[in-house]
């Protein structure tokens, strides 16, 4: 494969050579630039238009998290990894939310590093283009028709829209408020119990093919990687 045009961006110097000598045993990866802060994140993202930024948060000036939020008011979509020292759910859940990929606490092993930008950059680009696919779902987003296994697969205008946001953050927390904003425009306010009910209703539709939709309590829910399991999907036919 191409390798993988990467900025690490973190304000020690140490951090940032100790990343890079770390990933020269893994041929996928192309270092294009290393910087101290957000600022300079930001400068090389337009300079270099990477396949991949590896991101601190704490950082002097612009931090991590306003990168992040910066790069997603855009709607760039450069995946992003978030390496950091700051374990607490609330930084994971935070960073996830503001548009991060992944993210990993320091110190890490560097396999499991290598598998999930693996793993991330196989959903970006499953996500890339009119065609989303996770596993055996596939939604063609011009022709808005959705496929499982194969077979067409009936939503409602409501399922889609929730499901739509959940593919656009496997394996990333989405808040109840955060899906209610997304399909907010369809003309009527939504409650909290509302998107239970439709994500209950794309539970009996996606999990009997392995798709499996994470209730995360008191934070929203999250749509896991697809695992193969041998097994032949089951899919719903249009009505």
């Amino acid at each position: 494969m191409a390798s993988i045009r990467t900025i690490i961006v973190d304000d020690e110097p140490l951090a940032r050579r100790g990343l890079e000598l770390r990933l020269h045993g893994f041929e996928d990866f192309e270092i294009v630039a290393q910087c101290a802060n957000g600022r300079e994140a930001i400068e090389a993202i337009a300079a270099h238009s990477p396949d991949l930024m590896f991101l601190d948060i704490e950082m002097p000036g612009i931090d991590g998290f306003e990168v992040l939020r910066r790069l997603r008011s855009t709607d760039h979509r450069l995946p992003v990894l978030v390496l950091t020292a700051r374990d607490q759910i609330e930084d994971r859940v935070h960073g996830l939310e503001l548009g991060a990929d992944d993210y990993m606490v320091k110190p890490f092993a560097m396999p499991e590093l290598v598998a999930r930008v693996r793993a991330l950059l196989r959903r970006a680009q499953a996500r890339t283009g009119p065609k989303i696919t996770h596993g055996p779902l596939t939604l063609d987003t011009a022709a808005r028709r959705a496929y499982l296994g194969g077979q067409p697969l009936d939503l409602a205008g409501r399922e889609w829209a929730v499901l739509e946001v959940l593919l656009a953050r496997v394996e990333r927390i989405a808040s109840k408020e955060s899906i209610i904003q997304s399909v907010a425009s369809w003309g009527e306010e939504l409650s909290p119990n509302a998107i239970e009910v439709y994500v209950s209703r794309l539970r009996s539709k996606l999990e009997p093919a392995g798709i499996r939709i994470r209730t995360v309590r008191g934070f929203g829910y999250m749509l896991e990687e697809f695992k193969e399991t041998g097994e032949a999907p089951v899919a719903q036919q249009a009505e």
